[in-house]
């Protein structure tokens, strides 16, 4: 099994940055792929970003691509997703996800840009 704890949500204004964590509670390196989802009031949970170790590969949705970044810090077990030029429809609860013979999900955090 793996805990996943997100942090780093909050309010900010629209065109600033903010970075959410995910704080596995095993090795991040061990895991087959950690993600980011996101869900807007009365919309259904949308992917993000992902990473998958086995390719050392990254993807991301095409409304966050160029502002979003997806990384990990295998030494901290801490999977980040870096979000810059923020704009008022990113605003969800946002939902670190990992695969690791089986399917995970974090709390959630609130990241909410105002206009």
């Amino acid at each position: 099994q793996v805990q996943l704890v997100e942090s780093g949500g909050g309010l900010v204004q629209a065109g600033g940055s903010l970075r959410l964590s995910c704080a596995a509670s095993r090795s991040i390196g061990s895991i087959n792929y950690v993600g980011w989802y996101r869900q807007a009031p009365g919309k259904q949970r949308e992917f993000v970003a992902g990473y998958t170790t086995s390719s050392d590969s990254t993807n991301y949705a095409d409304s966050v691509k160029g502002r979003f970044t997806i990384s990990r810090d295998n030494a901290k077990n801490t999977a980040y997703l870096q979000m810059n030029s923020l704009k008022p429809e990113d605003t969800a609860v946002y939902y670190c996800y990992a695969v690791s013979s089986g399917a995970y999900w974090g709390q959630g955090t609130q990241v909410t840009v105002s206009s």
